[in-house]
């Protein structure tokens, strides 16, 4: 299959996907989604176990850069300096959500649930930048980079204002959130890789699966452990765990 058929197919993918999802009428933000399942107070901070479990992606946001800074000029694992781009934006996107969705679970609301969603944007995007980059083309994907970003940061605008005008629409933020992990596996199987290691970005997929999953059974989970752990909590700790899994994708990868 020649590489323009396979860019085709991505093409198509994108195009089914934003245009069914604009078939649908606007969806305001579901006011259950901020009742989150463990209120439980420690050392006077309220919503613990949601705050608390935010620790970790600013600790692999962390680690991420530091990888990052060690092996970008290995051109064993970076046959281009610039593919080291997007992952910086990743690991910045992290570090940021770290505090900031800390800031939301504080005090959820919808004005809160604003910067819980822009760094996470930021993740997501830069992420599906980096596998365009390093499985497509370099030059597309460092291009693209801005222009998802700025798509991705404003969904979340767009959300939020019409959510403040008094007709709410996800529509856009529901795509930027969901559509790049319905190519990216697309893009994985057709693009050869560049380098070994692809393991991992089958974790990253899986693990942000698994996290989706526990966030719709917060309460259900909640009441499964006897209230030791909510479903949310689990899906924070099971997103960090995902994105780690780009932290080894950078230390252990090797050129093909």
């Amino acid at each position: 299959m020649s590489q323009s058929v396979k860019t085709g197919i991505i093409f198509l993918i994108a195009a089914a996907g934003i245009s069914i999802t604009f078939t649908f009428p606007p969806i305001p933000q579901d006011q259950q989604y901020l009742l989150f399942a463990d209120k439980r107070s420690f050392w006077g901070i309220p919503n613990f176990g949601d705050v608390a479990s935010n620790v970790p992606f600013s600790l692999v946001g962390v680690l991420g850069l530091l990888a990052l800074g060690r092996h970008w000029k290995d051109k064993t694992r970076f046959t281009n300096r610039l593919e080291a781009v997007p992952f910086f934006f990743v690991f910045i996107g992290l570090i940021l959500l770290g505090p900031c969705s800390t800031y939301f679970h504080l005090a959820p609301s919808n004005d809160t649930l604003v910067w819980d969603r822009l760094p996470m944007t930021l993740v997501f995007m830069a992420f599906f930048s980096t596998i365009i980059a390093e499985r497509i083309h370099l030059k597309s994907g460092l291009v693209l980079l801005p222009v998802l970003l700025v798509v991705g940061g404003g969904s979340v605008i767009y959300w939020s204002v019409t959510e403040s005008a008094g007709h709410g629409d996800l529509r856009a933020y529901a795509l930027v959130q969901f559509l790049p992990i319905l190519i990216i596996p697309v893009i994985l199987i057709l693009f050869k890789p560049k380098y070994t290691g692809g393991r991992y970005l089958i974790e990253v997929i899986a693990w942000y699966g698994l996290a989706k999953i526990f966030e719709l059974l917060d309460h259900r989970i909640y009441a499964l452990t006897l209230n030791l752990m909510s479903g949310h909590t689990a899906k924070h700790l099971a997103a960090a765990l995902a994105v780690f899994g780009l932290v080894k994708y950078i230390r252990y990868r090797q050129k093909v």
